[in-house]
């Protein structure tokens, strides 16, 4: 029987994104997904800073950049009556949004820990999958295996034994391994295996896509470029600004859903006929759940297996990519050893806090949507719709704080407003040193200690139980930081700060216990 150190269940960008990770440290892995190739439905279409963040982190923030949305464009969000001006279609309100190059002027000019390393980035999962797929299927630490399917499990005090089989012929075959991940998505075989439940609110609302290729951009783009239109009824999403498009439509109660013709639907919301061609048309249920836990033993939960969501404010691949980072690093630090017994336990105190709080402002920013939709059935006069449209705001694109903010101290934060703070369990700050150089780019893969002025890092240095890079800065941004010491994790989340350390190995002890 063959052993690994990680069987990865699923092989979405969550999974993809462990294997990444566990491969930057070293750990093999072996992925298997039962479909044969990457995914035909765009699930998402926003790939927020943070993700970014850690993406860049892992050597592929520029390879996905290459094939997104243009920098240049817009992350525009339109709501408009129709996109037929010619039978008196016309936006209400557009709120506006930096493209990836302003918004990178912007990082830049307000050096002081706000911003993000990182710009948004407006791409299709459809897009990205096969990015993420090209950095594992040649990685010589990592076995990915698509139109294998994961069957089942049995866990004792040693491992995991998963029964895996091909497809295609039906063959099957139990491998061994020291831990394994179901990112296996909503309907994840893990998670029930495990036992696991969901609370929340299953089938919150029927919805109906349509993923269409077309050249009508005069149409589609009516009101010039946009990330978004939307009326009360749906949203039409810009995949590509070019000739890629889906539309995520609501429709009305007593509906046939599931025998729409998408023709039909594409042509009434649009408002005309346009010439275009089908992909991909389908119902489907959006879900507010959350597992009722994470792990159990030494399997455990991350991605859709985790937490689903409504996709107003693109939480769901975004809220999987932090669960993949957290669990990769985490892994690997306990199978090379250098971990206490309880490192991996906090894996579920840290990220399912973080899988609730997407789960309420989800819930929230969909409930805009409807507030908005109600206005749109009771006021008929437009100039009045457009200003309590705006008056109600964006909150689903411009909550900062639950992008950044979120800690794994406990402390709960503004889910809008992000502010910056070195407290242990926070994400560290961005910012640019004076030479021009993002001190993001000085931290290494494992832990980084940041030494500020004459502070004396010997006591972290000399009981570190992992690879320990050393960044000395004297810099006129040091204030930022807080503290003269700050030991930053492998995901770029604070560890511990202190202006001095009398104790190095208490101090770790906090970090890997």
């Amino acid at each position: 029987m063959k052993k690994w150190p990680v069987l990865i269940a699923g092989g979405g960008p969550v999974g993809m994104t462990l294997a990444r990770t566990l491969s930057l440290f070293g750990v093999r892995s072996l992925l298997v997904e039962r479909n044969p190739s990457t995914t035909r439905h765009p699930k998402m279409d926003i790939t927020n800073g943070r993700s970014m963040e850690l993406f860049r982190r892992l050597g592929l923030a520029e390879k996905l950049r290459a094939v997104a949305v243009p920098e240049e464009n817009n992350f525009d969000v339109s709501w408009i009556t129709s996109l037929a001006r010619e039978k008196g279609g016309r936006e209400l309100h557009r709120f506006r949004y930096p493209s990836v190059v302003e918004k990178r002027a912007e990082i830049r000019a307000r050096n002081d820990g706000t911003q993000p390393r990182e710009p948004a980035m407006r791409v299709s999962q459809v897009v990205i999958e096969p990015v993420l797929q090209a950095a594992i299927l040649d990685h010589p630490l990592v076995d990915a295996r698509w139109g294998v399917a994961f069957e089942d499990f049995q866990q004792d005090a040693d491992g995991v034994t998963a029964t895996l089989r091909t497809v295609e012929t039906g063959a099957t075959e139990q491998v061994r391994c020291d831990f394994l991940a179901g990112c296996d998505g909503g309907s994840s075989i893990v998670r029930e295996r495990l036992g696991i439940g969901l609370e929340g609110r299953a089938a919150v609302a029927h919805r109906y896509m349509i993923h269409f290729h077309s050249d009508a951009r005069d149409i589609l783009q009516a009101f010039g470029t946009a990330w978004h239109y939307q009326t009360a009824r749906g949203t039409l999403i810009a995949q590509d600004d070019k000739d890629t498009w889906t539309l995520q439509t609501r429709p009305p109660s007593g509906v046939d859903v599931p025998n729409l013709d998408p023709d039909a639907v594409l042509e009434a919301w649009v408002g005309r006929p346009f010439a275009r061609r089908i992909l991909v048309a389908n119902p489907w249920f959006t879900h507010l759940l959350l597992a009722d836990r994470y792990h159990g033993g030494r399997v455990f939960l991350a991605g859709d297996s985790a937490h689903q969501y409504i996709p107003t404010g693109g939480y769901g691949m975004n809220t999987g990519i932090g669960d993949a980072v957290d669990l990769g690093w985490k892994l690997a630090a306990t199978l090379k050893g250098c971990a206490g017994p309880g490192l991996l336990d906090s894996y579920e105190r840290e990220r399912r806090p973080v899988g609730y709080r997407n789960r309420l402002a989800s819930e929230r920013h969909t409930g805009v949507r409807i507030k908005i939709g109600e206005l749109y059935e009771r006021i008929a006069d437009p100039d009045r719709l457009a200003r309590e449209i705006a008056a109600l705001g964006n909150a689903e694109n411009e909550s900062w704080g639950i992008e950044f903010g979120y800690r794994y101290d406990g402390i709960e934060t503004d889910p809008v407003k992000y502010e910056p703070t070195t407290a242990p369990g926070a994400r560290l700050p961005s910012a640019f040193l004076r030479d021009g150089s993002a001190l993001y780019d000085r931290l290494g893969p494992w832990f980084t200690l940041l030494v500020f002025g004459n502070a004396d890092p010997s006591p972290l240095i000399d009981a570190a139980p992992a690879p320990l890079d050393i960044v000395m800065i004297d810099d006129p941004v040091a204030p930022i930081y807080e503290a003269k010491l700050v030991l930053v994790r492998p995901d770029t989340h604070v560890a511990w700060r202190g202006n001095a350390c009398a104790d190095g190995r208490a101090a770790w002890g906090q970090v890997l216990a």
